[in-house]
């Protein structure tokens, strides 16, 4: 149970802390997250909405004490990146491209079921 307690905080802490920058650069509105909205066909300013729902996203996830809010944090995170495939998809880029939201999910996923693990187990 240990191991499973440190890879679930090692993995969730390294995801929360990739939310938090990406949310970060998306409400400074950096100019390489410009280049990508214009190129997908987005409005500029959907960077700062997503960019506040990721550092919340991140903020969630990483607490433990409302485990609705976590379980919403994380249900946000998945559309966000089948979304951003998607869009990537559309949008005519590489499949790396498309490939890395999944990634990213992939990574989530491994954080989600590792918590939903330590839930069962019963407090010792």
């Amino acid at each position: 149970m240990k191991k499973i307690k440190i890879t679930y905080w090692i993995v969730t802490t390294l995801f929360c802390l990739f939310l938090l920058m990406d949310g970060i650069a998306g409400v400074m509105r950096v100019e390489d997250g410009q280049e990508i909205m214009r190129h997908l066909g987005y409005p500029i300013y959907i960077m700062t909405i997503l960019g506040v729902f990721k550092i919340l996203g991140a903020i969630g996830i990483f607490q433990n004490i409302f485990k609705t809010l976590k379980e919403w944090a994380y249900a946000g995170c998945t559309f966000h990146f089948i979304g951003a495939a998607a869009s990537r998809a559309y949008g005519g880029d590489g499949l790396f491209l498309i490939i890395f939201p999944f990634i990213l999910l992939s990574i989530m996923l491994l954080s989600y079921f590792l918590w939903k693990k330590i839930e069962k187990t019963p407090a010792v």
